[in-house]
């Protein structure tokens, strides 16, 4: 929300001295938040006067067209003798009233004026537009022309009020009453501890029979409709310059007398409103819910096809209107400039409150965000519809020349205020300051509240503050207005015996042990597209295919939640690799969501008390399976190269290691295989398995990415990932990690190599290996693959390996570590079919 500080200061008496950045001040501690303060017309110097064009002269044989002007600026330029200005501009004739800069002056940005010959000619200054003076779009793109009875001569930096404040105001969904002047000024009133002058409070006639038809037939879509009729505006009618000047400040650009009224007061009191040509609405006009498949036209131009929830604005002939997002074509205010005879002239006048959530819907529905829905949505104070047409009806009156008919149209549903009881010592209990009852009663006294009551306050809150609902939003209020900032500094005291989980200490310690393996944690948003699992080649009946989709999802690209977390890493991989970061080995650990084969409506918890275990635990069964997974991908190289020697690529074999790492931290015992799944090339990939009571649990998968895959998300070549599930990892654990023993014995090494058919994996000759070598062997590390038919035999391999023995208790002899090795080596040919390397 943009807030000009000379319209605040029309209904908040500031101290001449306050600065737009001291307003800022006040307002961000009083909790709102101010993003900038802009300086307008900072750097603009006069003279810049009201000038009237005298001759205009076009001049020939130029690539585009030049006229050559005299203009009338009066005594501003010393002689009285009209200036001669060179001009390309054509939306300006002889007579016109324009803005006009003399040599000597600065524009906005630096920009200094003086006289220069160009085109043949001298000109002695400039024509103005709205763009050349920092104005903001008017709509027509060119010379700005002024009203006939425009004082030639007068200063047009305090004409066109060039010189401003504007604050630019951040305001949360919660604090819809600040998208209005009027909410904004009372903020400022609180928070300088000056009275308000509120817009809002005018004389307001009572409805009577004689208004404008309307029937409502969704009371709950539509709590309030007002409706007023003008009557006789002059077609020729204007939008008068300071009309116009605060809607650009606010960020909105003058249409027409009509609308630029409408969209004014929307600004000053926040209530949307709607001006429909009342020669084109045929009969009464009614609010309900569009039938599924209506059409409407709105004003953007745009057809729209209606779903059965939106709620809409119809008269005879059907919908004329979006309620609470824009209007329909087929009423539109017509503009006196484009055809004076068939220009609006007969207005009716819409003011509605309309239900949050159903104009929400509508306006992400239709991808139709406009300044009213944004309102709406927000909350908008009900009480102000008939102010807001009246304040609409009297400007129309006082600058159109029209009538107001005596008719007032309200249609009220009933309704009560909004009362929350709270003892008197929340506030003190919340924020842990002693406040008192009557520094609290006077702070909800000054939000609009009425307050009743000791030690236990009835409050009443007022109609433009929808989101107060509880006790705790009235301690707020009472915190913010007495400063966030003096709220005392405490550490909380934790009660004893009391820290992480388990879970999420292994948590920590896989991020710490991967962080420390040279990966760079990147979280990624849990939402993705069905598209990406035909990317990463999963088959059709893959178990990751099966979504939970979100109602109402941020993207409508991304409508679902992640089954894996290889597109949300691979995507952040992608970016970077396009940044210039080629070398990348990024992880993330985080929930993955699988549907549950029967699916229940999730139980309304109570608010009043605390949920029984049995009342959480039906929660939790409605909710989705959700599994904490953690992944790493590489790409790029995994080792620099430098002055130590050849740097290395990532290859398959870091992405193992990586698994090898997270298994490690949960203490559980990783078994690799070769395997073949989705996105991973099926000569490069592993299969990752956990043995929990007694059987065999693929937990994941690592390797090299497929080819495929890497062409249609756009990745480097050779990119390798791992993913495993972590819950299931922890399962298999030991859970208590453990410290490595250190002996006083020396250690007696033995190096085997076994021959083995190709297609024997190498854990398996491990597995055997270790099983056969006993409780001495303390490690065994693969060392070596030969491959040479000559030598070995056409589809064997050399398999060689590090048998390192040790006993806890003395040192051992040759001959019992030998033993050992023979027991591994023939455990491992009865198993396998190996055989000793002759």
């Amino acid at each position: 929300m943009r807030v000009p500080l000379s319209w605040l200061r029309e209904y908040v008496d500031l101290p001449a001295t306050e600065t737009g950045r001291d307003v800022q001040a006040k307002l961000i501690s009083a909790g709102l938040e101010v993003e900038t303060v802009e300086q307008l017309g900072a750097d603009v110097k006069g003279p810049l006067v009201v000038g009237q064009v005298l001759t205009i002269e076009e001049l020939e044989g130029f690539k585009k067209p030049i006229r050559f002007c005299t203009v009338d600026v009066g005594q501003a330029n010393g002689t009285g003798e009209p200036q001669e200005i060179v001009c390309g501009a054509r939306n300006f004739a002889v007579g016109d009233k324009v803005v006009v800069v003399l040599p000597g002056a600065t524009l906005p940005g630096g920009f200094s004026i003086s006289a220069r010959k160009t085109y043949g000619k001298v000109s002695h200054g400039m024509i103005c537009s709205t763009d050349e003076l920092g104005m903001g779009d008017d709509g027509t793109h060119g010379i700005i022309v002024l009203p006939p009875e425009t004082e030639v001569g007068k200063d047009a930096i305090e004409l066109l009020e060039l010189v401003d404040e504007v604050l630019d105001i951040a305001v949360t969904a919660n604090r819809g009453d600040c998208l209005s002047i009027r909410g904004v000024a009372r903020e400022t009133a609180i928070a300088y501890g000056l009275p308000l002058r509120d817009p809002a409070l005018i004389d307001v006639p009572a409805p009577n029979a004689y208004g404008y038809p309307v029937q409502v037939a969704d009371p709950f879509g539509c709590d309030r409709f007002t409706a007023r009729t003008v009557t006789g505006l002059r077609p020729e009618a204007r939008s008068p310059i300071w009309l116009q000047r605060r809607l650009q400040k606010v960020g909105m650009r003058p249409i027409s007398l009509a609308v630029d009224v409408t969209n004014y007061v929307m600004m000053e009191l926040g209530q949307p409103l709607h001006a429909y040509d009342r020669r084109l609405v045929q009969g009464t006009i009614g609010v309900r819910r569009a039938q599924e498949g209506e059409k409407l036209v709105t004003l953007d131009g745009v057809e729209r096809k209606l779903h059965a929830e939106d709620l809409v604005i119809t008269d005879e002939r059907g919908p004329i209107g979006l309620a609470g997002v824009m209007g329909g074509a087929n009423t539109e205010i017509a503009d006196h400039t484009e055809d004076v005879e068939n220009a609006t002239t007969d207005v009716v006048i819409e003011a509605a409150h309309f239900n949050a959530v159903s104009i929400a819907r509508t306006a992400r529905r239709h991808k139709l965000l406009s300044e009213a829905s944004r309102r709406f949505e927000r909350g908008v104070d009900p009480q102000a519809a008939a102010a807001a047409a009246q304040r609409t009806v009297d400007l129309l009156v006082l600058l159109a020349g029209g009538t107001a008919e005596a008719g007032v149209t309200e249609v009220i549903a009933p309704s009560a205020p909004h009362t929350i009881t709270v003892p008197a010592d929340h506030p003190d209990k919340v924020a842990g300051v002693a406040y008192g009852r009557e520094t609290v009663v006077r702070r909800l006294q000054e939000v609009g509240c009425d307050v009743y009551g000791q030690d236990e306050l009835i409050v009443t809150v007022p109609s433009w503050r929808p989101d107060l609902t509880d006790p705790n939003d009235l301690a707020e209020e009472v915190i913010r207005l007495e400063g966030y900032e003096n709220l005392p500094s405490t550490l909380p005291r934790p009660p004893a015996g009391r820290g992480l989980t388990g879970r999420q200490r292994l948590h920590r310690r896989i991020g710490r042990a991967l962080a420390g393996a040279g990966y760079v944690e990147a979280p990624n948003y849990p939402f993705v597209g069905e598209q990406v699992f035909d990317q990463l080649g999963l088959a059709a009946e893959d178990p990751a295919r099966r979504v939970v989709k979100l109602v109402n999802p941020l993207s409508d690209e991304e409508p679902a939640l992640r089954t894996t977390l290889l597109p949300g890493l691979l995507g952040a991989l992608r970016r970077n690799d396009g940044r210039g970061s080629h070398d990348l080995a990024l992880f993330e650990t985080g929930l993955v969501f699988h549907p549950r084969e029967e699916r229940r409506a999730a139980v309304h918890l109570p608010v009043d008390r605390r949920p029984t275990d049995g009342e959480i635990a039906a929660l939790n069964a409605a909710l989705p399976e959700q599994p904490r997974h953690a992944a790493v991908v590489l790409a790029g190289a995994r080792e620099q190269a430098g002055w130590w020697g050849k740097g290395r690529p990532a290859d398959w074999a870091d992405a193992i290691e990586a698994a090898r790492t997270i298994a490690r931290e949960a203490g559980a015992e990783l078994v690799v295989r070769k395997g073949q799944y989705g996105p991973w090339h099926p000569g490069r990939c592993a299969e990752l398995i956990v043995v929990a009571d007694g059987a065999e649990r693929v937990v994941g998968h690592a390797g090299e990415l497929h080819p495929r895959v890497l062409k249609a998300l756009g990745l480097p070549e050779r990119t390798c990932a791992m993913e495993l599930n972590l819950d299931a990892l922890e399962e298999a654990g030991d859970g208590v990690p453990m410290a490595p023993g250190i002996s006083t014995f020396p250690v007696a090494t033995q190096d085997v190599a076994l021959v083995v058919d190709k297609p024997v994996p190498a854990a398996e000759v491990e597995a055997a290996l270790r099983a056969g070598a006993g409780e001495l062997l303390e490690s065994i590390r693969l060392f070596d693959v030969y491959e040479n038919a000559e030598q070995l035999g056409e589809g064997r391999k050399s398999l060689a390996y590090a048998l390192r023995f040790r006993a806890p208790d003395r040192t051992l002899t040759v001959d019992e570590a030998s033993a050992a090795r023979d027991a591994a080596v023939a455990l491992a040919g009865e198993r396998t079919g190996a055989v000793l390397r002759g």
